[in-house]
């Protein structure tokens, strides 16, 4: 399990780097290469049926600068996988899988000396979705899930341990509806892993609010005494409504703010497809807006690449 030092070693990196780069979609990103995800377990089922897949597009971001990758865990939960003949131990050992197949992509990208060269060793985040995103019905984009704080903590816990265990740096608690899911977390991390770090990152409807609907700067205010989580911030909402999200975040987080948007489309969860376009704006020049205005840590979530997280390596940390 990752040292407490972990939760000072994130602020010395942030210390040495004025921005730390996140990788961008690890989902649709392998629907690009071929993978059918039109299914309950999303990325998860590529962890049963083409794992190497994962592991190359882990690759692929570190390569285009990423100091952070996410692991393809998000929706790889024992309901989710029970739901397809997955027994618990076989859940597991598919836990612990997307778990390695980051670490064995990081060990890769670092064996080649040419790779360290002005960098620091990347950190592997382990993706912890929503309770939503086991329902698979869209609800981390809705929250109102009628279960208490409690219930929520029963949830995940047995899945952190697992994520841990499997040697995660930190945990990516994300897509979070709603700050009860938030306080779960940030209670369990206290109460049971006292020795892990974690950011929590809110799915948002608009310029100011959550995705249940409550205002993101109250959400965020009622974490400040969670010394394990690290970072607060925002993913998988629309770029336009970030510069808004990020001033009223660092009104009332003192909190590294970190912000990974969906690349501008919009997502359908009952048709589970994409409408639209990304914005005019390069993804690279959104990204320096939201430094401006206060973001720590920057990558991409959904319909975002390789080649958006190149670009914001680029622009975000020239050499």
């Amino acid at each position: 399990m990752p040292s407490v030092e972990l939760v000072n070693g994130l602020a010395e990196r942030l210390a040495q780097q004025q921005t730390l780069v996140l990788d961008g979609a690890m989902a649709t990103e392998l629907e690009q290469r071929g993978c059918d995800l039109n299914d309950p377990l999303w990325s998860a089922r590529v962890l049963i049926e083409q794992p190497e897949l994962i592991r190359a597009v882990h690759l692929d971001y570190l390569k285009a600068g990423a100091d952070i990758i996410t692991s393809a865990s998000y929706q790889a939960t024992f309901q989710g996988f029970a739901r397809r003949g997955y027994d618990h131990a076989q859940s597991v050992a598919l836990m612990q899988r997307s778990i390695t197949l980051a670490l064995e992509a990081r060990d890769e990208f670092w064996a080649d000396p040419a790779n360290r060269v002005g960098r620091q060793r990347p950190l592997v985040a382990a993706s912890v979705g929503p309770y939503g995103a086991m329902l698979a019905d869209g609800s981390e984009y809705r929250g109102h899930y009628g279960l208490t704080i409690e219930q929520l903590m029963d949830f995940h816990r047995e899945r952190l341990a697992i994520f841990l265990n499997a040697g995660a740096d930190l945990l990516a608690c994300e897509t979070l509806p709603c700050p009860e899911e938030a306080i779960a977390l940030g209670r369990l991390l206290a109460e049971e892993f006292p020795q892990a770090a974690a950011w929590i990152s809110f799915s948002c409807r608009d310029a100011h609010h959550v995705s249940q609907g409550e205002r993101l700067d109250k959400c965020l205010a009622q974490l400040a005494g969670f010394a394990q989580i690290v970072a607060v911030g925002v993913n998988c909402s629309a770029p336009e409504f970030i510069d808004s999200l990020l001033d009223d975040a660092r009104a009332a987080s003192a909190k590294p703010l970190l912000v990974y948007p969906n690349s501008g489309e919009t997502y359908d969860p009952t048709r589970k497809c994409w409408h639209g376009s990304a914005g005019d704006d390069s993804f690279a020049r959104m990204a320096a807006t939201w430094h401006q205005h206060g973001a720590r840590l920057i990558g991409g979530c959904c319909r975002t690449t390789p080649a958006d997280i190149r670009a914001v390596t680029a622009l975000l940390r020239p050499h």
